[in-house]
């Protein structure tokens, strides 16, 4: 029998999918996976690594850290906050994709600064390979960091 979590999962998944107007052929090949696959993970018959996860949250265009919570990954609790602001950004439909990643930037940053971890850093792997949010590298450089010339007062 399938644990809540993964039914919580397969249901956020499907209604996710008939959001994005996509069937469940389409999000598949999207995604990388099998269609059968995916249709016993939106059943709740199966749960799926990471990785699947993050490649499903892509092909949707949501946070994969989203999918991590639902599926159990991530602890909901101590995450949920950063979480959810980081879906919200993500799901605006009216911000660019530059507009997004700037706000997540700054978002970083202020909780960088105010002594808080984010996900991100407290779950890295440390592979170079995209950190789970649409697209994200993580080479990019951190706000606050190289701001170009600066003048110095004489």
């Amino acid at each position: 029998m399938a644990s809540l979590n993964v039914g919580n999962l397969g249901d956020y998944l499907r209604e996710q999918r008939r959001n994005a107007k996509l069937s469940l052929r389409q999000l598949a090949d999207a995604a990388g996976v099998s269609n059968p696959y995916l249709s016993q993970i939106e059943r709740g018959l199966r749960k799926p690594s990471a990785e699947v996860l993050q490649q499903v949250a892509k092909a949707l265009r949501i946070s994969a850290e989203t999918l991590y919570v639902r599926a159990g990954i991530l602890d909901a609790e101590r995450d949920r906050d950063e979480v959810e602001t980081r879906a919200v950004i993500l799901a605006d439909p009216t911000l660019t994709e530059a507009q997004k990643q700037a706000l997540l930037q700054i978002y970083e940053s202020f909780r960088k600064e105010n002594g808080f971890e984010t996900v991100r850093e407290s779950h890295a792997d440390g592979d170079g390979r995209d950190d789970g949010r649409t697209g994200q590298r993580t080479d990019i450089p951190e706000p606050g960091g190289d701001t170009g010339p600066q003048q110095t007062a004489s």
